[in-house]
């Protein structure tokens, strides 16, 4: 395959500028960049979810036009997203049929056995063993990335479009999936492998190309580059470390000048058993542990989105009843877990979702009306102020890349000057320089005096960016302590020692 001169524009966004790129049989070729770099949509037009605005793209020398992915997949290319295309109440079987080529009937014939017959032969080469009649939103996220590959490797398939595949998957289970990439590329197959991971693009790829806000600025042999060289050609510059790098935590007890800014007492729920603590004015209380033990369900009180069986929330020492209501009415800044799901209506634009929470303030009202204009003006203002990389404020979320969504979540979560926020995971899936982002977001909310509650599962995050850590075990306090405490003893708290 190769793209000559691609470029595709968004009304006057351009989200990629000329680009060139080439793919060889048997070979795995890394895309590497930023979120908002160009990456999802190179892949898209590659894979005939889009056409491109000016260029060409040639397969085997010869230029091809697709008019959908059903276009490129009868011509050997298939996909692997990193949002599954799955039909969760259906088992997985009822999963690949759908995928089934129109040339054998398409679902609505039946192919049934025809289809499973060829999958099954699939997986079976892949030393693959799936269970075809269970549900497919039953099945651990690494088995339903299996199906996603079977449906894209059915037919003819030549070229095979990875995009953030090990976004959603464990880290028992990538190492798997490296295994499989490999063997498909032994095959003869071109794999081309979406991330910004840069030790996944070292470990696996054989050539990378890097793009920069639309543009290629590298193409490299993997084997010449390190993580630094390939940092530097993704953010332009010497990498953004995150501050927290370089921030030096304050005393361990809850002390900082003007007491104690939020206060939980003997909070009980689901899997959280008393849990108590305080957090300070300017100060940033990390939340340790495996992932599974209370974390969800401590975000889940805190932002509103539960009601705990028991115990006291306080902000400035007013009781607090949580509801999403009542939490914005305290000014509880919340950033949630997935963005997707519980931080955006993906369907709405850039000022839609920027209006949630402020749609009852008078001063974007006039009378029983929304204020359009003034909202409008908002987003702009926000937009410009948290770097959100979009067309407009009319762009839908949809169409943003995972480090702009995050952004537009973080600017409705800051933009009030709370005075507590709620950072669950706010980094997930996010690329260097939207980690740094988001870590100097959060210093700024510090400086200006919110107290700042960061649940994190990056170990790293929580040790570099916490004044405290505190650490959960099945959905027990296990203690709070310095970050600078030893890992091995870290290690033993979150396992559930004493």
């Amino acid at each position: 395959m190769e793209a000559r001169a691609l470029t595709r524009r968004f009304g006057s966004f351009t989200a990629l500028d000329s680009v060139n790129f080439d793919l060889r049989a048997g070979e795995i070729h890394a895309v590497l960049g930023e979120n908002g770099a160009g990456k999802s949509t190179l892949m898209n037009i590659l894979s005939g979810l889009l056409r491109p605005t000016e260029g060409e793209l040639l397969l085997d020398d010869v230029p091809v036009r697709f008019t959908s992915p059903a276009d490129a997949s009868a011509q050997g290319i298939g996909m692997v997203h990193q949002h599954f295309l799955l039909v969760p109440p259906l088992s997985v079987a009822e999963n690949l049929l759908l995928s089934a080529d129109k040339a054998k009937g398409g679902p609505l014939s039946w192919p049934i056995k025809d289809v499973l017959t060829e999958t099954k032969a699939l997986a079976e080469k892949l030393g693959w063993s799936l269970p075809w009649d269970a549900l497919a939103g039953s099945l651990p996220v690494g088995t339903q990335q299996r199906i996603e590959i079977l449906k894209a490797l059915r037919g003819e398939t030549k070229i095979l479009i990875f995009d953030e595949p090990t976004a959603v998957l464990t880290p028992t289970e990538t190492p798997e999936l490296f295994a499989t990439l490999r063997q498909l590329a032994a095959e003869g197959k071109g794999i081309v492998f979406i991330s910004h991971k840069l030790d996944e693009v070292l470990a696996l790829s054989e050539r990378v190309t890097v793009l920069r806000r639309g543009k290629v600025v590298a193409s490299l042999l993997t084997s010449e580059c390190d993580a630094g060289v390939l940092a530097e050609a993704m953010v332009g510059s010497q990498p953004p470390q995150p501050l927290s790098q370089t921030h030096t935590p304050g005393p361990l007890p809850s002390t900082k000048e003007g007491g104690e800014v939020i206060s939980i007492q003997n909070l009980t729920w689901g899997k959280l058993q008393n849990i108590s603590f305080t957090v300070a004015p300017g100060e940033i209380l990390g939340f340790a542990g495996v992932d599974g033990n209370g974390q969800t369900e401590l975000a889940d009180c805190l932002s509103g989105m539960a009601k705990p069986q028991s115990g006291e929330i306080r902000v400035e020492g007013v009781a607090l009843i949580p509801t999403p209501k009542a939490v914005r009415d305290a000014r509880i800044g919340v950033i949630p877990a997935d963005r997707q799901k519980r931080g955006l209506a993906l369907s709405m634009t850039i000022t839609e979702n920027l209006t949630l929470g402020v749609q009852e303030s008078t001063g974007f009202r006039r009378g029983p009306f929304l204020d359009a204009r003034a909202l409008r003006n908002r987003a702009e203002q926000l937009i410009q102020r948290f770097d959100i990389r979009a067309e407009g404020p009319d762009a839908k979320a949809s169409s943003l890349s995972g480090g702009n969504q995050q952004k537009v979540v973080i600017a409705r979560a800051l933009a009030g000057e709370p005075k507590v926020v709620i950072a669950v995971n706010p980094t997930r899936g996010l690329d260097v320089g939207a980690i740094s982002y988001v870590h100097r977001a959060l210093r700024e909310a510090q400086a200006s005096g919110a107290a700042i509650l960061l649940i994190s599962t990056e170990l790293d995050e929580v040790l570099t960016l916490s004044d405290r850590v505190a650490v959960l075990f099945d959905g027990k306090l296990m203690g709070i302590v310095s970050p600078q405490t030893p890992r091995e003893e870290l290690g033993r708290l979150m396992g559930g020692a004493a």
